[in-house]
């Protein structure tokens, strides 16, 4: 198996998992952080559903240098726009995964700031890093929601609260 279907499988499996972590976020909770130095709801969502979208800057540029192209997040006010930005995101993708091929996932990408190089990578790498970072970022949510009390969807198994209703509904 290629490294792009490998990329194409796992992008879809984490697809679903952060699907079912968006249903639960709660429009009237997107301000709250768990600390001042943690991200709000809507910044830590919003993230997460703009990481598929690395896919594409990957894939067709060479570099991102924030000195050039300062990061601006776009601004979601609900779970509905929050899930129709990651569908795009994720759909944009996809897309650039099932053009491209395995010559150009070789090739170096830089992420910089002016001179500053953060870090050089293969286009693969940074494949792999947006893949991770969902998995890592969404992990965070679901922190949160438990914090203010929401029941988490199980990502690769069932979840502790899902656990819990099956208990109920057998007994």
């Amino acid at each position: 198996m290629e490294i792009i279907d490998l990329f194409l499988k796992e992008t879809e499996q984490e697809a679903q998992n952060t699907r079912k972590m968006f249903e639960r976020v709660p429009n009237d909770k997107l301000d709250w952080q768990p600390h001042p130095k943690s991200m709000t709801i809507r910044q830590l969502a919003t993230h997460i559903a703009e990481l598929p979208s690395w896919i594409g800057i990957a894939i067709t540029t060479d570099e991102l240098d924030f000195a050039k192209k300062p990061y601006q997040p776009v601004n979601i006010n609900n779970t509905d726009e929050l899930s129709e930005y990651f569908e795009k995101n994720y759909e944009e993708g996809k897309a650039y995964l099932e053009s491209t091929n395995e010559d150009v996932l070789n090739q170096s990408w830089i992420m910089r700031n002016g001179d500053y190089i953060i870090s050089t990578r293969s286009k693969a790498d940074v494949i792999r890093v947006s893949i991770s970072q969902t998995i890592h970022h969404r992990a965070q949510l679901g922190v949160y929601l438990r914090l203010l009390n929401i029941p988490i969807p199980g990502s690769y198994g069932p979840s502790a609260d899902e656990l819990e209703l099956q208990r109920e509904m057998q007994d």
